[in-house]
């Protein structure tokens, strides 16, 4: 005997460890269980509650389950079940006085929530998956081709000149020579003399007066 299908009746999607307490995720899955899709999405983009927006993360997968796997249409789905559990709490602690610790609890929790039709009408058979796309397989002439193509030499550069050779055709080229330089001595021979001005010694009037004085004492003695 052939076993009997069930039919599904709902489409479901679960958020697991949300870092939010399940007390504060339960008191907003309460506003949106039995609402259709657009009024459950709009009553929780107007929501003050922090745990709201985890909340319509759950909605929008479970929606984009029906559309993507059923070939639903969202705006046609209410919220069956939207439920919320505890999860696994985390252990933290903080000083306190005199030495002593408090602890700290981070509870999580696992958000449930299912979509069904109206009327609790059944929901239709998964689509069927694409195929896989096969690339597809080289022809074996196209691969001796390729091959041939890959075993051609490439043409050889031209070898560049060795720095040896560059110098031995830079020594071949003599340069200009320069006109020698005079030197010194020579350059002072061949410069005719300048005449050079005597200088003239200017006598002191007072020089004179003392040699005066001088011969009038003679005189008088």
């Amino acid at each position: 005997m052939a076993a009997a299908v069930e039919e599904r009746t709902f489409v479901r999607a679960e958020a697991r460890y949300v870092r939010t307490a399940p007390r504060k995720a339960q008191l907003v899955a309460e506003q949106i269980r039995g609402r259709p899709v657009p009024e459950a999405r709009t009553i929780l983009a107007f929501m003050t509650r922090d745990a709201a927006r985890d909340v319509e993360k759950v909605l929008s997968s479970a929606v984009a389950n029906a559309e993507a796997n059923h070939g639903l249409d969202g705006d046609e789905l209410y919220v069956l079940t939207a439920t919320v559990g505890a999860g696994p709490t985390l252990k933290r602690w903080r000083a306190r006085a005199r030495g002593r610790v408090a602890r700290i609890k981070k509870r999580t929790c696992h958000i449930t929530i299912a979509l069904a039709l109206p009327e609790e009408q059944a929901i239709p058979a998964p689509l069927p998956k694409p195929a896989p796309v096969v690339a597809p397989v080289p022809e074996p002439e196209a691969e001796a081709e390729a091959v041939e193509e890959e075993e051609t030499p490439k043409p050889k550069r031209a070898p560049r000149k060795k720095a040896a050779e560059a110098a031995q055709t830079t020594e071949e080229k003599p340069k200009p020579k320069r006109a020698p330089r005079k030197k010194k001595a020579e350059a002072a021979e061949t410069e005719p003399k300048k005449p050079t001005a005597k200088r003239t010694t200017k006598k002191s009037s007072g020089s004179t007066s003392k040699t005066s004085s001088r011969k009038s004492k003679t005189e008088d003695s």
